[in-house]
């Protein structure tokens, strides 16, 4: 994996004592293809801990945390279509003002009095909802003879396959569009490169404004569709899909408690996490993995599915982690996996049966063979499109750059009702539980305990009323060092003061020897730490290798690629001063009676930001005027996804006043 990245001279001189301020080692950089392990839990009590952190995770990924508001969904069914034994609606309504989610709902015609639903997102696969390889083709042929489907019908349209089966098996099923697919018209495409305005533009990304997360957030809303239908059981709620439907079946089954059983096919893996902007979203897949992700729905049933593609290892890398965890909770019967390495990618007959089989046990439907599927009639576009003569696809403003613009409108207002009073003067616990919890995922790090950080003093030298010293403190969880330079008077009081500046040494000690705000602090019995933050005198953020691409438009440049597997450069900046911090509350030999953060010379957030996470009051920070909303590029050095969104650096002076 490459990456990208501007230098500055990096190497400092210390002056008077002839040392130099190296860089620690480059640290990994990560994308979509790298080996992602599920981090197993050690007991069934430390489950909760760990759910809610992925979920936390998932839910500030999406742009989701704190939930937005539930506007009126505006439901619209109709032009029935009937069918032998079920029947498809046309459906569609808004996921917020605006915004149209359309689909195809099919019921069966004797229903039972208490009725199962289950949600099915399609994924990739050619014209969405309205797939149909044809009759007698080539590709229809080539599913029959290779043992994947029995049926024509079937070969033709598994997605329509699995609707009618579900139907016919006595359940509600929703086939819903992706954003960009079969009907849903108001977003032509949702791959492109990156965009000035709207999703894909450094101002969307400040504040987390993404395909994924818009398509997460319809998957909820169509689950509120749902449980709106006359007799729908709300505790038999299912939701299955595959390949990228696969991935929005985790999604919405981890932060909907309403999914009771859920079935995502081919995506869950320790391979491959992912190839659309619609999957990938920043801080998504820091410290976790589609197996952590698959596993928010235990205790819940859990059903999986692999194939001849990423997922062709599941049955010995990420099944076994997952039935370990489900064992230590209880339920081991609740997880099943189907794993036919024979076929390609597919959500196929034979995995179809599998996620018939798993219903039909966890719903409880008492059906002897509910996988055999039979004969249906195909339907065409004409047949399932929700926009008909007295019901208008969406046109002019409503559909575009004009709709991506009003879409990211309406979120920017959720941000302004439900996250700005809080960082304007709420409540300091509403705004640490909320805004504060949403940055720790923001910075990827919990502040590591003094036992986790070794010290290796390198070099010590008297300078008559103080010492100067040289040391490199290692994180070694993490594999990380850090090294610094530090002033100790020898009139020292049991105080110092972690000084963060992308000057490192020099803006500390020179020549002369220190500088004139480090000699008032050395005077008052204060000692002075300052670290050479990571990659000191970089220009630009360094790259994850999968957004190099030679191609123009590739939507692969959507940041998401870099910072959905890999920490910014500012929050690898915060891991540092929390690393030192850990450090000098450590030392025996320095036992610290107090602490305090000071920034300046553009480490003023960086001291905010590590000072929030410290739980530090006091913090004395020099910004200059400097805010995250003024940068318009990515990869400035100090660009964090969603910082906008939680409250810029007005919120973190908040987080960390008394």
């Amino acid at each position: 994996m490459g990456f990208i990245l501007s230098m500055k001279p990096v190497l400092l001189s210390l002056f008077a004592v002839g040392l130099a301020a190296a860089q620690s080692p480059t640290r990994e950089m990560r994308d979509l293809n790298d080996y992602f392990p599920m981090a197993p839990v050690a007991s069934k009590e430390a489950w909760p801990a760990r759910r809610a952190e992925i979920e936390r995770r998932v839910a500030v990924a999406a742009g989701l945390w704190p939930m937005p508001e539930k506007t009126p969904l505006n439901a619209v069914v109709h032009g029935r279509v009937e069918g032998d034994d079920y029947t498809v609606d046309r459906v569609f309504f808004e996921s917020l003002p605006g915004h149209f989610v359309t689909g195809s709902l099919y019921l069966p015609k004797q229903r039972p009095a208490k009725m199962p639903a289950v949600l099915c997102p399609h994924g990739h696969w050619p014209d969405g909802r309205f797939m149909d390889r044809g009759v007698g083709t080539a590709a229809t042929k080539k599913e029959i003879d290779t043992g994947a489907e029995e049926l024509e019908c079937a070969a033709r349209s598994p997605l329509q396959a699995r609707c009618v089966q579900l139907a016919r098996m006595g359940c509600a099923a929703f086939l819903y569009d992706m954003l960009g697919y079969a009907d849903s018209v108001q977003f032509t495409e949702h791959r492109h490169g990156a965009a000035k305005t709207g999703f894909l533009s450094p101002g969307a990304d400040l504040r987390l404004q993404t395909y994924f997360g818009l398509q997460t957030w319809n998957g909820l809303r169509a689950l509120d569709f749902l449980l709106t239908l006359q007799g729908v059981d709300p505790q038999r709620i299912g939701c299955t899909g595959a390949s990228g439907g696969g991935t929005q079946t985790m999604m919405i089954a981890g932060l909907d408690p309403r999914v009771s059983a859920a079935f995502p096919c081919v995506m869950v893996s320790t391979a491959m996490q992912g190839g659309c902007t619609c999957e990938n979203s920043h801080h998504l897949r820091i410290g976790q993995g589609n197996i952590d992700i698959a596993a928010l729905t235990a205790p819940r049933p859990l059903g999986l599915t692999a194939a001849d593609d990423w997922t062709k290892e599941l049955e010995t890398k990420g099944l076994p982690e997952l039935k370990d965890l489900y064992a230590k909770l209880g339920v081991p019967d609740r997880l099943t996996a189907h794993l036919a390495t024979q076929f390609p990618h597919n959500y196929n007959l034979p995995s179809r049966q599998a996620m018939y089989a798993f219903y039909n046990k966890h719903f409880g439907l008492g059906l002897s063979q509910p996988e055999v599927e039979r004969e249906f009639r195909v339907l065409g576009r004409e047949e399932l499109s929700v926009w008909t003569g007295g019901h208008a696809a969406p046109s002019g403003d409503q559909v575009g750059v004009a709709h991506e613009k009003a879409v990211c409108a309406w979120m920017m207002a959720q941000d302004d009702t439900h996250i700005q009073p809080l960082v304007r003067g709420g409540d300091k616990a509403a705004l640490r539980a909320t805004v504060g919890a949403a940055w720790e995922v923001l910075i990827g790090r919990q502040p590591p305990s003094p036992a986790e950080v070794d010290y290796e003093l390198l070099s010590k030298e008297d300078r008559g009323d103080y010492l100067l010293m040289e040391g490199v403190s290692r994180l070694k969880a993490q594999g990380e060092e850090v090294q610094a330079i530090f002033l100790y008077p020898k009139n020292w009081r049991g105080e110092a003061v972690l000084w963060l500046s992308l000057e490192g040494a020099a803006s500390i000690h020179g020549a002369s020897g220190p500088t004139p705000a480090a000699r008032a602090l050395l005077d008052a019995g204060k000692a002075v730490a300052c670290p050479t933050l990571y990659l000191q005198g970089a220009t630009e953020q360094p790259k994850a290798g999968d957004n190099l691409r030679a191609k123009p438009n590739d939507f692969r440049e959507f940041s998401g690629y870099t910072f959905g597997y890999n920490p910014s450069l500012f929050a690898r900046r915060v891991h540092d001063a929390l690393t030192m911090a850990a450090m000098m509350r450590g030392r025996a030999e320095y036992p610290l009676k107090g602490l305090q953060l000071r920034g300046s010379d553009g480490a003023g957030a960086i001291a905010l930001a590590a000072g929030a996470l410290l739980g530090l009051t006091g913090v004395e920070a020099e910004t200059d005027g400097f805010r995250f909303a003024d940068l318009m590029d990515p990869w400035h050095i100090h660009f964090v996804p969603g910082a906008v969104k939680y409250g810029d650096v007005e919120a973190l002076r908040r987080l960390c006043e008394p």
